[in-house]
């Protein structure tokens, strides 16, 4: 049993910073890319960021130059800096891996329960 957990959301003013985390937990042998995606009221589902298992990041050009995306392997932790965020940055913001687990020895996706994130103008 794998489980994913975001944390970090929040309400913020435009032009503020947020801080999201997502921690990997369970039976895992090995993660490769953890990713971010967002889903914003009445809108499909879009991918943010994404960080392959070597740590090269790559970003939607919607948050370019603003977000960072990082982790750290040994706490099976995803991390999504959010600076200069704006209005339309608002959605419910889910963390996604492709797990290994131990048990299948084969990679899957996981996800995680969403952390809202509300930014005002």
């Amino acid at each position: 049993q794998v489980q994913l957990v975001e944390s970090g959301g929040g309400l913020v003013q435009a032009g503020g910073s947020l801080r999201l985390s997502c921690v990997a937990s369970g039976s895992i042998y090995s993660i490769n890319a953890m990713n971010w995606h967002r889903q914003a009221p009445g809108k499909q589902r879009e991918l943010v960021a994404t960080i392959t298992s070597g740590g090269s990041p790559n970003y939607a050009d919607s948050v370019k130059g603003r977000f960072t995306i990082s982790r750290d392997n040994a706490k099976n932790t995803v991390y999504l800096q959010m600076n200069s965020l704006k209005p339309e940055d608002t959605a419910v913001y889910y963390c996604n891996a492709h797990i290994i687990t131990i048990a299948r020895m084969s990679v899957y996706p996981y996800w995680g329960q969403g952390t809202q994130v509300t930014v005002s103008s």
